[in-house]
């Protein structure tokens, strides 16, 4: 009897918390030109039930509240337990009062290096390097949480963002590229450095702004929601006089452009000419996007 009510606690206790994440993981190898071997199909399976599987945080997420996201894997070619691949990473977040989810996290992760044994364990510690293949997929999740949670309270991805730097710093011992200051100005150590920075302050607030005072707001007052878009995103004016063509605005339209767009060429009305032009200047890559914007 004593043996059964254990039972029932550690089972209660497990179920306390939830995965937070609800991932999508495709293993595409089709320029190494043998797609089809077992061990790309094993990878895919492990890194799902890896991703998915394992408890992030100390948070309790129901089921509705996982947050949707994908990783796709791109390899360009193995030999033996030696993969060289790529990583597209995409998290999005449902906007209140409707049924749309707003893109959050876009990441084109060209450095994606590993060893993969087939079957071998796949275990994440947060404070010691395992394999680049568990820190890169490790250090990803940390930025999905720390973005989602950064959309739905000021500076609310706090420990997620200091759990990323913490599996950045350690993952310099692999000597894989990306994790140190001289692998370039769009790195994983870039990334968590910049946001951190205080250099790059706005960007958490346009992250709050734009999503919780602004898309969340647009089934309330669709206007007043755009109106309120638009005064997040000149908040990346002062960022951008700071420190002009920083990687950190290139992640965040790679994430948003479109959607930008789409909200500004329909719906009510808004005068956003100052808008286009703060737009024009801070993301010319996607000046084609801007051109097509209404007011």
């Amino acid at each position: 009897m004593r043996k059964l009510i254990f039972l029932l606690i550690v089972i209660v206790s497990m179920q306390s918390y939830s995965q937070e994440l609800n991932c999508e993981v495709i293993v595409n190898a089709q320029l190494t030109g043998n797609e089809n071997v077992q061990v790309f199909k094993t990878l895919e399976r492990q890194l799902k039930e890896f991703i998915n599987n394992t408890t992030w945080t100390d948070k309790t997420f129901k089921p509705q509240e996982r947050i949707n996201c994908s990783m796709v894997i791109n390899v360009t070619d193995y030999n033996n337990d030696n993969f060289q691949a790529s990583i597209q990473v995409q998290s999005a977040r449902p906007v209140y009062g409707s049924s749309y989810s707003t893109p959050v996290y876009n990441y084109n992760d060209k450095d994606f290096n590993f060893q993969y044994l087939e079957f071998q364990n796949m275990v994440y510690n947060a404070n010691q390097f395992e394999s680049n293949l568990i820190s890169v997929l490790a250090f990803h999740v940390y930025m999905i949480l720390g973005m989602d949670a950064d959309t739905f309270a000021p500076k609310g991805g706090d420990e997620y963002y200091a759990q990323a730097q913490v599996i950045s710093n350690y993952s310099q011992q692999g000597n894989y590229s990306g994790w140190k200051l001289e692998d370039g100005n769009q790195s994983r150590f870039i990334l968590i450095d910049n946001v951190l920075s205080d250099t790059y302050k706005e960007f958490r607030d346009v992250l709050y702004d734009y999503h919780r005072k602004g898309l969340d707001e647009m089934s309330n007052d669709a206007k007043e929601g755009k109106l309120s878009v638009a005064k997040s995103l000149n908040g990346l004016k002062e960022m951008n006089n700071r420190r002009p063509n920083s990687y950190l605005m290139r992640v965040f339209f790679d994430a948003k452009a479109e959607e930008i767009e789409d909200i500004f060429s329909g719906g009510p009305t808004v005068n956003i000419s100052d808008l286009v032009s703060i737009l024009t200047r801070i993301a010319p890559m996607h000046a084609s996007k801007w051109r097509n914007i209404n007011f």
